[in-house]
C-alpha cells in the first residue's frame, strides 16, 4: 500500500487547502497496466494474435463454436445491465440510471452515496437507497436464467458479477459459481475496525425496513453490508480465482457492463489470445484507445478475429443465442409457493357464488350443495371469473 496526499484547489467540493490522504493498493493498477503494455507490444512489434476459432464474428459463429464441443469452460462477466429488465436501474444511463435519480438524497455528488468518508458522517442516504434496492424485492431476468442454463449443461465455470442485487443466487447459481466482485448484501459487518462483528441478511433486512440505521449490538457503531464502496479493496476471492479461471476460459461472455470500472474491466484481457469474447450490451464497450488501460476488445478492425458484439438488451441477446443453440430458456416468473397461492385464489374465485348451508343433525355436520343458477347475471359472473382466471394463470415461459 502507498499513501498519497492530494491538495484540492479553491472551488472544489472539498474545502480549500484540505489535504486528503488516500491509501492505494498498487496491485489494483498492475493488471490494467500489464494489459496496456501487452496490447502496445502486440500492436507495434507485430506480436501475433491467437488462433482463430470462430468461423464468423457473429452470434451465429459463437453458437456454432459452442455446439462444436470445444467450449467447456465459459466465464460470464456481468454488470447492472442484466438487471434493468427486473426493474433495477443501472448506474450511468443519463435519465434512468441510479446516479441520475439521487437528487432527493441531497448528495454533494452522486458517487458520494458509495464513498466511505461520506458514509461515516451520513449513512442515512445509503440505507434509504438500500431499502429501495434490497434483495428479495426483484425477480431474476431471462439473462440470469440463461446463466443458470449454462450451469445446468455443465458449461459455466464461473460468473463474475458487479451486481449486488443477488439475483444470480435467486436464479439458482450457488456461492461457488459466483464471484461477487463488488460485494454482497448477504453478510454485513460492524464498521468499527476494532469490532467487525458479523451480521446476516435477515438481521440487516429487519433494520433497513424498520427505517433504523443498523447499529452494532456490541459497540453501537454503524453496521455496513459487505458491498464494496469506492476506495475499498475487492474481495480476496476475486483475486484468487481470477488467476486460475481466466487462463482456462474457452469462451468469455460479457453482458450489461460498460467495462469502465477497474480492476473488473481488465479481466477481459486475462483470457488466452485464442479465447472468443462475446459482448451483449446496448452499446460497444471495452475498446481501448492507444493510451487506455485494459479492454483492448476489437470488433471492427481488419485484424479482428475473436471479438463479437451483439447490440441489444441482455435478455434479447440471451434469447437469440439460446435460439441458435436450440435451447429453451424458461423465465420462471413465479416460485412454487406463488403458484400455490395462484391456484388457491382460482379456487376461491370459482366458488365464491356458491352458498354452503351447514346444519347440525344428530351431532353431524352436513353440507348441501347449492342449486345451479342459470340466469343471465350468473352467466356473466362466470364469464368474468374465467377472464380473471386466465390472467392469473398466465406464466411467462419463453
Amino acid at each position: 500500500m502507498i499513501q498519497v496526499s492530494i491538495f484540492f484547489k479553491k472551488g472544489s467540493f472539498i474545502e480549500m487547502n484540505k489535504v486528503v490522504n488516500i491509501q492505494v493498493d498498487v496491485c489494483l493498477f498492475l493488471p490494467p497496466l500489464v494489459d496496456f503494455l501487452r496490447n502496445l507490444f502486440s500492436r507495434f512489434l507485430g506480436l501475433g494474435s491467437g488462433e482463430k476459432v470462430l468461423d464468423e464474428l457473429t452470434l451465429d459463429g459463437v453458437a456454432q463454436y459452442m455446439k462444436s464441443g470445444k467450449c467447456k469452460n465459459i466465464l460470464c462477466m456481468v454488470g447492472a445491465g442484466i438487471s434493468t429488465s427486473a426493474g433495477i436501474p443501472d448506474f450511468r444511463s443519463p435519465e434512468t440510471g441510479l446516479y441520475a435519480n439521487l437528487q432527493k438524497y441531497n448528495l454533494p455528488y452522486p458517487e458520494a452515496i458509495f464513498q466511505m468518508d461520506y458514509f461515516k458522517e451520513h449513512p442515512e442516504p445509503f440505507f434509504a437507497l438500500a431499502k429501495e434496492l434490497y434483495p428479495g424485492q426483484f425477480k431474476p431476468t431471462i439473462c440470469h436464467y440463461f446463466m443458470k442454463l449454462l450451469k445446468d449443461k455443465g458449461l459455466l465455470r464461473r460468473c463474475y458479477t458487479q451486481n449486488i442485487d443477488t439475483l444470480e443466487r435467486v436464479a439458482g447459481l450457488e456461492a461457488d459459481d459466483l464471484i461477487e466482485a463488488h460485494g454482497t448484501f448477504y453478510t454485513s459487518h460492524c464498521f468499527s475496525f476494532s469490532c467487525r462483528k458479523e451480521y446476516n441478511l435477515d438481521w440487516m433486512k429487519e433494520k433497513i425496513f424498520s427505517d433504523d440505521i443498523p447499529k452494532c449490538e456490541k459497540c453501537q457503531s454503524v453496521v455496513k453490508p459487505d458491498i464494496v464502496f469506492f476506495g475499498e479493496n475487492l474481495p480476496d476471492r476475486f483475486f484468487t480465482l481470477m488467476k486460475t479461471d481466466f487462463p482456462q476460459c474457452d469462451l468469455l461472455i460479457i453482458m450489461g457492463t460498460s467495462l469502465q470500472v477497474q480492476p473488473f474491466a481488465s479481466l477481459v484481457s486475462r483470457v488466452s489470445k485464442s479465447c472468443p469474447r462475446l459482448l451483449i450490451n446496448m452499446e460497444k464497450a471495452g475498446q481501448s484507445g492507444i493510451m487506455d488501460f485494459g479492454g483492448g476488445m476489437d470488433f471492427d478492425s481488419d485484424k479482428a478475429y475473436r471479438d463479437v458484439a451483439y447490440i441489444s438488451t441482455c435478455d434479447d441477446g440471451c434469447l437469440a443465442l439460446a435460439d441458435l443453440l436450440g435451447w429453451k430458456v424458461t423465465h420462471c416468473a413465479c416460485l412454487w409457493w406463488e403458484l400455490l397461492l395462484k391456484y388457491i385464489f382460482i379456487y376461491i374465485v370459482l366458488f365464491t357464488d356458491k352458498i354452503t348451508k351447514c346444519c347440525t343433525e344428530k351431532g353431524e355436520t352436513k353440507t348441501t350443495a347449492p342449486t345451479p343458477q342459470k340466469d343471465d347475471k350468473t352467466k356473466e359472473n362466470l364469464n368474468n371469473r374465467r377472464k380473471i382466471i386466465k390472467k392469473i394463470i398466465q406464466l411467462k415461459e419463453i
